[in-house]
């Protein structure tokens, strides 16, 4: 559990979490991902999503392969400075929760899936300050993921806010009223 020692170590005894301190624990983990766990994390997430609905089911694909896996290219190579505030409270909330699925999720995962998990959701709230499911994200509904005035808002975010390991908690989006 390398990397959730890495990120206590930067909020240990430091009265602000960097979000340049994030991005470079983000960056040494990323690159340890290779395209064939890629490739077995893809695979993955067409086998768990077998019976979600077939209109849905390949427009959310799209955008978590190109969202999700691809994000850990856009990761190793992000040399962007960032200086946004890190809500450290919030930011060990989040790597605790992440621990903890991982630590859940690596029992039956037989892929690096629970690693890309927490390195994209991590990347995307407290360096990128975005919402973890990007904007156009479809649900079950045509309901999808929106901005409006630099706000984003989720149609799921209050439905999924008491699962333990759902990042629904960390996430900036609000809930979207529908």
């Amino acid at each position: 559990m390398g990397l959730y020692d890495d990120f206590s170590n930067i909020a240990v005894g430091e009265e602000k979490v960097s979000p340049q301190a994030i991005l470079e624990v983000l960056k040494d983990y990323s690159g340890t991902i290779s395209v064939f766990d890629l490739m077995a994390v893809n695979a993955e997430m067409i086998e768990e999503s077998k019976y979600v609905q077939e209109n849905y089911k390949d427009k959310s694909h799209a955008v978590y392969a190109k969202y999700f896996l691809g994000r850990i290219r856009e990761i190793r190579n992000d040399d962007n400075y960032y200086d946004n505030d890190v809500n450290k409270e919030e930011f060990i909330d989040a790597v605790a929760t992440l621990k903890t699925y991982h630590e859940n999720e690596s029992i039956t995962s037989k892929t690096k899936f629970p690693l890309i998990y927490a390195i994209v959701s991590l990347y995307t709230t407290f360096v990128l300050e975005e919402p973890i499911h990007p904007v156009g994200t479809p649900f079950p509904g045509s309901l999808k993921v929106e901005e409006k005035d630099g706000v984003f808002y989720c149609p799921v975010k209050e439905a999924n806010l008491e699962s333990p390991n759902a990042v629904c908690k960390m996430c900036i989006a609000e809930q979207l009223d529908f």
